[in-house]
């Protein structure tokens, strides 16, 4: 089965890696060989989260599309990547994501596969 690994940062999280940006590099860059090595790494991305703000677009209550800058007023948290995995079944994934070796929480999601 597919998994996707979402990556959660918060204000925490991106002050320590921030701090030694090339030791926390390291260390995923170990992890995705790891990931890969054993095959399990699908693939993965991290979304640029200090440059430029993401954009939330919202549905109103009369239909219409409205684009609002952040991803959630007030929040902490922000999306900072995503890693695909293919492992056994859910327990096997959540095996994987507990080696993460970086400071963000992670959610583990069940890929949708068209029958």
């Amino acid at each position: 089965m597919k998994f996707a690994i979402v990556i959660i940062e918060n204000a925490e999280s991106r002050r320590q890696i921030q701090e030694d940006r090339a030791t926390y590099r390291k260390a995923i860059e170990g992890w995705m060989g790891q990931q890969a090595q054993a095959g399990a790494l699908v693939g993965g991305e991290a979304f640029e989260t200090e440059s430029l703000a993401p954009v939330t677009v919202r549905r109103e209550a009369d239909g219409t599309r409205k684009a609002v800058e952040g991803p959630f007023a007030g929040a902490d948290e922000t999306l900072g990547g995503y890693i695909l995995v293919e492992a056994a079944d859910r327990d096997a994934a959540v095996e994987i994501a507990k080696s993460w070796p970086n400071p963000e929480t992670l959610e583990v999601r069940p890929l949708w596969v068209a029958e």
